[in-house]
């Protein structure tokens, strides 16, 4: 399949989820692949100061939280836990250690060749990496996203008083006060593992709600949820200015509506008000390729950019920016190049805030469903189950939380689950295949679950969308 005009079939820039895994896709595919990085090891955002450090620090603190809040206790397990913060640390990086060593091993097994140093096209078909240029055939573009910088707040991750998501994973001390603006995954996470670690949390968010994009009883829910466990948040607020001076933070609020300001003091601010596209300096004007309005990279379904032998998937081009979908993305942008038929269906691509219990959800919001179907509420069935009623997660004093199915009124087709739960992550996964299937709620309800476990909730709020579940 080689090309021996260029040195390579298909060069990927970035190895973040999305690039590693489309490098080695394309390799299993038989073409000769090579990936640009920058970084000093593979993985991108996600598994360096992403998804996978944030895991680590969010499971480690809900030991330690079990142990200090009383929940150990009031099942006979009793401890006093003292933090060892350092050893904590030493547990994350030793995890991202391991994942992206792993990474390059993967590389060296599938042959794909890893080029040290940040692109820049230079033409279609030829990439300037460091001092090497390379040339190939095909050329992917997956370099991910960064922080959004928010106006009048400046970050500064060496100091670790106004930290974004990556100096939050580094802070060397519980803060005794943490401001985090913006009520997202991201800042929600941090937060708790913070919180949950002693720290006074305090969220800023902009609009009224927490976790914009998620159905609406879902966004109320967690709201209670965090109120109960001891944060504040200052819904509808808006951050104005932030100084800094010795060792701690000042920041200026006001509504989001307009009013009279006031100020905030803080030992630790997170900024996390989102992410952005990384096009800059990737010479796109070289090749005549330019972003739309949010910075991102228009594609065909295929993942095809509108330059010949270009294409891009992940972050930089429009959708969810996650993992798993620019993983998905990978392989499928591989498969098209090879000449296969890579498919994505991103009417199926679950989202997770790994809290304290977990949230996620799948497909559409009741909100949505309702725009979709004309305003009529009447087109949509909704089921719900509250895990208070689900034996298991009683049993594991894990009360919070439900799960809600909503499906068409007409054909009883599955358009969205969501569920709070404390293994909500991994209970999503099951909506996911049943919608891709095309599963009507009964489906869902008549599927034997095994007893006593989490995803009977599932069964019993599809159970629900037509008014018969067994235990409420």
């Amino acid at each position: 399949m080689a090309d021996n005009s260029y040195d390579y079939d298909v060069l990927i820039i970035g190895a973040g989820p999305g690039g590693y895994v489309a490098a080695i896709r394309a390799a299993q595919l038989g073409l000769k692949t090579a990936c640009a990085e920058s970084r000093e090891t593979l993985g991108g955002t996600c598994l360096n100061v992403g998804c996978i450090p944030s895991k680590a620090m969010l499971h480690a603190s809900e030991f330690f939280d079990a142990a200090a809040n009383g929940t150990m206790e009031s099942m006979g397990v009793e401890v006093k836990p003292k933090l060892n913060l350092d050893k904590m640390h030493a547990q994350r990086l030793d995890a991202v250690s391991g994942l992206t060593k792993g990474i390059e091993f993967l590389f060296k097994k599938n042959k794909v060749d890893w080029k040290k140093g940040l692109a820049t096209f230079e033409d279609a078909h030829t990439v300037k990496v460091g001092d090497e240029t390379v040339t190939a055939k095909d050329i992917v573009i997956a370099t991910g996203s960064s922080v959004t910088p928010l106006p009048g707040v400046e970050v500064d991750n060496d100091k670790l008083i106004v930290v974004d998501s990556t100096g939050a994973l580094e802070l060397p001390k519980v803060p005794k006060t943490m401001v985090v603006i913006g009520g997202g995954v991201i800042g929600l996470e941090l937060g708790s593992v913070w919180r949950r670690l002693g720290a006074e949390v305090i969220v800023v968010e902009y609009l009224d709600q927490l976790l914009p994009g998620m159905d609406g009883d879902i966004r109320k829910e967690a709201a209670k949820i965090f109120k109960k466990q001891g944060m504040e948040l200052r819904l509808s607020t808006k951050v104005t200015g932030c100084t800094v001076k010795g060792k701690k933070a000042t920041l200026t609020l006001e509504p989001s509506a307009g009013g009279d300001a006031e100020t905030l003091e803080a030992d630790c601010v997170l900024v996390s008000i989102g992410r952005r596209p990384n096009t800059d300096g990737l010479g796109l004007e070289n090749i005549g390729l330019e972003t739309n309005q949010r910075g991102q990279i228009e594609i065909d379904h295929d993942f095809r950019t509108t330059v010949d032998g270009v294409w891009a998937i992940g972050d930089v081009v429009p959708g969810p920016m996650l993992a798993h979908k620019a993983e998905d993305e990978g392989i499928a942008v591989a498969e098209n190049i090879a000449g296969q038929t890579g498919i994505v269906n991103h009417d199926v691509i679950p989202g997770v805030v790994y809290t304290w219990p977990e949230i996620a959800g799948v497909g559409l919001t009741q909100e949505e469903a309702i725009e979709k179907a004309g305003g009529d509420k009447k087109a949509i069935n909704v089921g719900k189950f509250p895990m208070m009623a689900n034996s298991r997660a009683k049993t594991n004093h894990e009360p919070d939380g439900f799960v809600k199915i909503i499906a068409d009124a007409e054909t009883d087709r599955v358009l969205g689950v969501w569920c709070i739960a404390s293994v909500a992550g991994t209970m999503i996964a099951e909506a996911g295949i049943a919608m891709e299937f095309g599963a009507t709620s009964e489906d869902i309800a008549y599927t034997c679950h095994a007893h006593p476990t989490h995803p009977e909730a599932i069964k019993e709020a599809a159970m629900a969308v037509i008014g018969k579940p067994i235990h409420i």
